[in-house]
């Protein structure tokens, strides 16, 4: 099915043409580092914080007496060496799942969006009903954990398989992010499909171009299914969702070591689920955001949705699955109120910005300060977007330290069974393993707290765009917005 343009807008009169769209990320040599040495380190995660030796694996800790061989035995490298990371059944069973979620999509009621207006002037529509799709496969796996509890299969399997599962996903990031690669080398001025190629995609550099994204929104027809928008689909759906199951698979796998469930575990898993279901409630905002606007699809977004969030995301739950702490009635009470405070900030000032741009006369703000530029568009110079240019990354980041802080001084050691007698502090799992602490502790905090340093890093560099971007865009105009809204993400401080 095609979708039809809308009435196309006239240039604005007086408006200066946009700056000339220069490369991001350090151009080809930050894409083949991005592209090719992020998978690398997710592995490294998964091998160094494991449930075999330790987090950090006990060789890493005495580099003098390091073997390769020992390392080998010690972070559970698979038998069959570089083959052993992948296998056809967790591989099927990656496959099935994106299938589920396909099927999902077009067989359950769902509510029509249009997008912004493109740079043809018209605008895509968008089907959505993530929240319904997802909340019935979150039906599913409860039903499934009452009957049969920490032992239900897809438990079981994503524990078994975790590392094949990463895979399967990481191959499947670098298939779409060339297959959209190459489709977009059909796209034609005035189609009618309304495709477009993204202004800092088509830099003539093939590296680059299929890490950051040819095409701006490719669609693809699939028997059966109908139209799926990759991006907007990827976005929201089998990584999210991922990542839910992930913490879920965790909390199954401490109970299976332990017997039992601790409260930081279920907080990080709770905490997480409501900050994702709530994009998936919000599912229109994602259509005024920087990734559906601006940025082409390729293997920056796939590899970010697909693999990143559902396997870094989760590296705490991990964690605390073979070293389980209890936060207490203060340590959660503090944790809550993080998270409480962040949301706030984060909820708040994305719900006012998408009101304000999709009905400037909606009594909630109708009040709002702005300029207008010289494009027609309006920036906000009050309420939330008055304080900080990106006030709801501060809340965004406020929200990550909770995600880490229940690992405390992370850090562990397994010992054998009958290894000696119980330490102090130590917690036996049901196989007669001892999990200490011992000389490991505090030496995994640059695992469970990298998602913090990273967040900041990536929520900076993601300003520093979004500011390039608008200076593009807005010319003039925009360097006057800055001198009004003079913050970028911290009030008074950045």
């Amino acid at each position: 099915m095609q979708t039809m343009p809308s009435k196309t807008k006239s240039p604005v009169k007086g408006a200066a043409a946009p700056a000339e769209h220069g490369y991001e990320f350090f151009g080809p040599p930050g894409a083949f580092a991005i592209s090719f040495g992020l998978p690398l380190l997710v592995y490294v995660f998964t091998f160094v914080c494991n449930d075999i030796s330790g987090c950090p694996a006990p060789s890493l800790l005495s580099p003098r007496s390091l073997t390769l061989d020992q390392l080998k035995l010690e972070v559970g490298w698979p038998r069959g060496g570089i083959s052993g990371l992948a296998s056809w059944k967790a591989t099927g069973a990656v496959l099935a799942y994106y299938l589920l979620n396909l099927i999902l999509y077009r067989v359950l009621p769902a509510t029509e969006v249009e997008g912004t207006v493109l740079s043809s002037g018209g605008r895509l529509k968008y089907r959505f009903n993530t929240l319904y799709s997802n909340t019935v496969t979150l039906a599913a796996l409860a039903a499934g954990t009452v009957a049969q509890g920490a032992e239900f299969p897809v438990w079981t399997f994503i524990s078994e398989n975790y590392l094949q599962i990463l895979t399967a996903n990481i191959g499947i990031s670098y298939a779409i992010a060339t297959f959209v690669y190459v489709r977009s080398f059909s796209v034609k001025s005035g189609n009618t499909e309304l495709r477009e190629l993204a202004a800092g995609g088509h830099s003539g550099n093939l590296l680059y171009d299929w890490f950051i994204g040819r095409e701006l929104n490719p669609r693809v027809t699939i028997p059966l299914i109908g139209e799926v928008d990759l991006k907007e689909w990827c976005e929201l759906r089998p990584g999210m969702m991922g990542w839910i199951i992930l913490n879920c698979a965790w909390c199954a796998q401490q109970y299976r070591n332990f017997g039992f469930v601790t409260d930081s575990i279920i907080c990080i898993t709770v905490v997480q689920a409501v900050y994702i279901i709530d994009s998936w409630w919000f599912e229109p905002a994602i259509l005024t955001t920087m990734d559906i606007t601006t940025d082409g699809f390729g293997m920056m977004l796939a590899f970010g949705d697909l693999v990143w969030v559902p396997f870094v995301y989760s590296m705490q739950t991990r964690y605390l699955s073979v070293h389980p702490l209890s936060l207490g009635p203060a340590g959660l009470a503090g944790i809550i109120s993080l998270i409480v405070l962040g949301f706030y900030i984060f909820r708040s000032a994305n719900s006012q910005k998408n009101a304000f741009r999709t009905n400037p006369e909606d009594p909630k703000v109708a009040h709002l300060k702005y300029i207008e530029t010289k494009t027609g568009s309006k920036l906000l110079i009050s309420g939330w977007w008055g304080i900080a240019r990106h006030i709801n990354y501060l809340g965004d980041w406020i929200q990550s330290w909770p995600y880490s802080l229940p690992t405390g001084l992370a850090g562990y050691q397994i010992l054998a069974a009958g290894a000696g007698a119980a330490s102090e502090g130590a917690f036996i799992m049901r196989d007669g393993r001892e999990v200490i602490q011992g000389s490991a502790r505090g030496w995994a905090m640059p695992i469970t707290y990298f998602y913090v340093v990273y967040f900041a890093v990536l929520l900076i560099h993601r300003d520093r765009r979004d500011d390039e971007k608008c200076h593009r865009k807005y010319g003039d105009d925009w360097e006057k917005y800055k001198q009004i809204v003079r913050y970028r993400i911290i009030p008074g401080i950045y």
